[in-house]
């Protein structure tokens, strides 16, 4: 989303030349550790169990090197997609303001009735998304199909990331699991040019859950420093906004999602309101051609440290937008000399090295600059952060130690690991788990802190929930997308398209009969 990080490797299990790796252990961090007491809080909220969603096969373990036709350097990081390997400041300030403590209760509000007679294309009040990206390389390391995806608890599916070429053409980053691979129920007998891979089975999911959109994710930590030279000319945005919207059309897509990490000066920022406006006028022609009254979407990875939010113009790039995803994760890991959340709501303020960033604080500051609360959508980690040899939250570490794919970096399916305690930080609401034997903390989401969540974005009147990446949740009443879904109340029950006659692909043309 998303957009933090990850090492584009496709093969999981592959190695990268040292070289192309930045380290992700601090030697430079020897602490002397105080003795603290960890206790774990027994704040616990109950969620619907009727709102959690069917289980799904785990993914099998993986056995022997990964097989992929490609080979970047940006594949097994399953954190999000913005990259703290190759920006260890992870687009947040090196200064930034002080994060803010709540002044009482989280605010709650009522669990909406549902609305009825909804017209496509507009998000009835009261409704929200809960967004999930799902990567083109989550396929092969992590083994995560387009199948489990719980689609029943998801509005909007990201499908990331799509490659920007240096003339501005957006393309597919991996041919083979975009449209080639074939899957058990695939024919290799079919008659004519047929889409395959996940494209495919994307648009058959759209068929059995209607409400489900689907959006191109285009850029990501590693094609982000494509932007700046394509958006700089109307040529460029205009070839990124023709060729993003072809890939639309010809894959049966909802929309695009713009991954820009990040705009550096003013001339970017406005450079990004024209990419923005180019793509809106590319996808309204497309849809009075063949989608009269269908309105097709725009979102983006919004960032959610001041240093990089301040330099854009939101203001300008509003009314093209559909929904921001802040990008609200990543707030503390191996950068920091200290443990922290990663992921908290708000600061403590009696543990300040704990929480040296808040979503609130980003959250006030769109606000403040005009973005309307119902279209800024709440980013959520499905993978933990992990600190070695320290004896609690907020306080010095050494080392980062293993993790679920890389270094350091745990999927949530995986935790809490064995031995460990989950605990939550009612002041920040945030959850972390500790292992006392071992001194391992790892700060992640559970579902106790996802129904925190929920319930601060409904009170706080804000669209929704988006979660980095798909392979990372568990299932049944663990599943933190369910949580989130049961939490909320109503999703957006706009319908997806299924309609495109001027797809390149025959069964994409027909609707996948």
């Amino acid at each position: 989303m998303l957009s933090t990080a990850f090492l584009l490797f496709t093969p999981f299990l592959l190695a990268a030349p040292a070289s192309a790796v930045p380290r992700l252990v601090r030697d430079d961090v020897a602490p002397q550790c105080a003795v603290v007491t960890v206790t774990k809080t027994e704040t616990v909220w109950a969620t619907d169990p009727t709102q959690t969603p069917a289980a799904i096969p785990q993914a099998p373990a993986i056995e022997g090197p990964g097989v992929s036709p490609l080979a970047f350097t940006e594949k097994y990081n399953p954190a999000s997609p913005q990259s703290a390997l190759a920006n260890p400041t992870i687009g947040l300030d090196s200064a930034p303001s002080p994060a803010l403590v709540p002044a009482g209760p989280v605010p709650v509000a009522p669990i909406p009735a549902a609305n009825a007679n909804v017209s496509a294309g507009t998000i009835p009040p009261s409704t929200y998304r809960n967004s999930l990206y799902f990567t083109n390389w989550g396929i092969y390391g992590a083994n995560y199909q387009p199948q489990q995806i719980p689609a029943g608890q998801v509005s909007h599916i990201l499908y990331a990331f799509a490659d920007i070429a240096s003339d501005g053409e957006v393309k597919s980053s991996d041919a083979y699991a975009d449209f080639q691979k074939r899957y058990e129920t695939d024919s290799w007998n079919d008659q004519g040019n047929n889409a395959y891979g996940c494209i495919k089975q994307l648009f058959l999911l759209k068929k059995k859950n209607r409400q489900l959109k689907v959006l191109l994710s285009i850029g990501g930590w590693t094609y982000s420093p494509k932007f700046p030279p394509v958006a700089a000319t109307e040529a460029g945005r205009l070839k990124f906004a023709q060729s993003a919207v072809k890939l639309v059309q010809d894959w049966g897509f909802d929309g695009i999602d713009i991954d820009w990490e990040y705009p550096v000066n003013a001339a970017e920022a406005q450079h990004f309101v024209l990419l923005l406006q180019a793509v809106r006028q590319a996808l309204d022609s497309l849809a009075a051609q063949h989608s009269p009254g269908y309105r097709f979407l725009i979102t983006i990875a919004a960032p959610a440290g001041s240093s990089h939010y301040n330099v854009m113009d939101l203001a300008g790039m509003d009314p093209y937008i559909d929904a921001w995803h802040l990008m609200a994760y990543d707030y503390a890991g191996s950068w920091d000399s200290t443990s922290g959340h990663q992921s908290n709501l708000y600061a403590n303020g009696a543990n300040p090295q704990s929480t040296k960033f808040s979503t609130e604080q980003a959250v006030r500051d769109y606000l403040a600059r005009g973005i309307p609360a119902s279209k800024i959508v709440l980013g959520m980690p499905l993978y933990g952060r992990s600190f070695e040899a320290t004896t609690g939250i907020g306080q010095p570490y050494n080392g980062i130690g293993a993790g679920s794919i890389q270094s350091g970096v745990w999927l949530y399916r995986d935790l809490p690991r064995p031995g460990a305690q989950e605990a939550f930080d009612d002041v920040a609401q945030a959850s972390y788990s500790y292992d006392p034997a071992t001194k391992e903390l790892i700060s992640y989401d559970t579902v106790t802190s996802a129904v925190a969540k929920a319930r601060y974005l409904v009170g706080r009147g804000l669209g929704g929930a988006v979660f980095w990446e798909a392979s990372g949740d568990k299932t049944g009443s663990s599943s933190l997308v369910g949580t989130l879904a049961g939490q909320m109340g109503r999703l957006d029950p706009t319908e997806n398209l299924l309609s495109f006659p001027a797809s390149q692909y025959d069964n994409i043309r027909a609707g996948m009969p």
